[in-house]
């Protein structure tokens, strides 16, 4: 079975085009080191919760927006790899130089699925 590599960042919302470039550049790098998708989602209609929530989650500021995004794998061992060939990708250190976001505030994790309909 396949897997799964999650993420949640706050992205300054003027900065939307900037990390939309950043990600496309990012998803080649991992495409080439086995990944076989990838998939970042624009926050639409990401209420704040009470208790806990995207929003609170990352700390998102007045002017940023909620990014949802994973990377899936053919297996934790393709991840494992892929990561760390992508880790290595001179593509990554020079197109990742400038992120458009705090990423001292992103949620990510890897995940084994349990159930794919």
């Amino acid at each position: 079975m396949s897997y799964v590599d999650g993420f949640v960042v706050a992205v300054p919302t003027a900065k939307r085009e900037a990390y939309r470039e950043m990600a496309m550049a990012a998803m080649a790098v991992f495409r080439d080191h086995g990944a076989t998708r990838c998939v970042e989602c624009w926050g639409d209609d990401v209420p704040d919760g009470k208790v806990t929530s995207f929003p609170m989650a990352v700390q998102e500021k007045d002017d940023e927006t909620v990014v949802f995004s994973w990377i899936e794998w053919p297996s934790r061992e393709a991840r494992d790899a892929g990561n760390a060939a992508a880790m290595k990708d001179p593509r990554m250190s020079q197109d990742m130089s400038q992120m458009p976001f705090d990423g001292t505030r992103m949620i990510y994790g890897g995940f084994e699925p349990i159930v794919d309909v």
